[in-house]
């Protein structure tokens, strides 16, 4: 028999899984298992059943295991339509992955041992160079750790995450090469195939003569996404989204410098090069699932074989 392996809680996360999330305790590894059971009898599907990583999709969908199965086919689903960042480059021992997060144009903010808040990524976008890099293979690199965190990190997958996305040295160029309906699409792929939660996405050292341009950026976004988006020039706006003690000395902060992050982000990424070099032959096969005519359950989605249980409301 497969051995479950599930990284035991905080008490502080624990508490929120109960309480906001439906989770129950002694019944999670058997609901793990049921999700992967269902994964595994899926012909259109190809994709990780690790049982942490299933357990992100229960947790993403406060154990609803019918709206988890949808969410982990739209994972696969629509990863397809963004080929410009889930492709062969997505790899660990990719030279331009690597060379991105050696820079440090993206930031994992460590948090505190006891600390049951969301997780806080931020994306210094006005610091990469245009011509060295697309805004899409920053987008790749940051989409590779929000994986990782699926696995790593249960503040993202209980409490959620929070990205700010720092203007500092903000050009025209770089404007031009945001890409906003990569932004939109991506975005659209966070909320509705990713199980963590997204928060809020917080707009920080914004050039004052972009700022209404930034606003009139919120169009490219879903509704539901465009309520998260803050936009903000003040330079001391980050210190209400993260307390210093969590940032490094160049924002402010006493935890460390950016290049300690970054060593830190290349060695947990080094880690789960198995994983992105599985994951190249991951997806979703639409011709099998066209060809999949079992009789269906009104009630599941991909008319899974198996029972499942409700959500318990008090």
């Amino acid at each position: 028999m497969n051995t479950v392996r599930i990284r035991p809680l905080k008490p502080a996360l624990q508490t929120i899984a109960v309480e906001e999330l439906n989770e129950v305790p002694q019944r999670v590894i058997d609901d793990v298992e049921t999700l992967r059971d269902w994964v595994l009898k899926q012909p259109h599907l190809r994709g990780c059943t690790e049982h942490q990583f299933l357990l992100a999709f229960l947790r993403g969908t406060k154990f609803s295991l019918e709206r988890a199965k949808l969410k982990y086919d739209r994972f696969y689903t629509l990863q397809a339509s963004i080929p410009e960042v889930f492709n062969e480059r997505r790899l660990a021992t990719d030279p331009l992955t690597l060379d991105i997060v050696r820079s440090g144009i993206l930031l994992r903010v460590p948090q505190h041992e006891e600390d049951a808040g969301p997780c806080v990524t931020i994306i210094r976008a006005g610091s990469y160079d245009t011509s060295k890099y697309k805004f899409q293979d920053i987008i790749r690199v940051g989409s590779m750790f929000g994986e990782i965190m699926m696995f790593e990190d249960e503040n993202a997958t209980i409490s959620g995450y929070v990205e700010i996305m720092d203007m500092k040295g903000i050009t025209g160029t770089h404007l031009f090469a945001l890409q906003p309906e990569l932004l939109r699409k991506f975005s659209t792929y966070a909320d509705e195939a990713m199980p963590t939660r997204q928060k809020a996405i917080h707009f920080i050292n914004v050039p004052p003569a972009f700022e209404a341009g930034f606003n009139t950026l919120k169009s490219f976004f879903p509704a539901k996404i465009k309520s998260r988006i803050s936009v903000s020039s003040q330079p001391d706006a980050i210190f209400k989204l993260v307390s210093p003690d969590y940032l490094p000395v160049e924002y402010g902060g006493t935890h460390g410098v950016m290049a300690d992050i970054s060593h830190s982000m290349e060695s947990m990424l080094s880690a789960y090069a198995q994983y992105f070099l599985d994951s190249q032959h991951f997806g979703c096969d639409e011709k099998l699932r066209e060809l999949d005519n079992r009789p269906q359950k009104k009630s599941s989605t991909f008319g899974a074989v198996g029972s499942f249980r409700k959500l318990q409301i008090d």
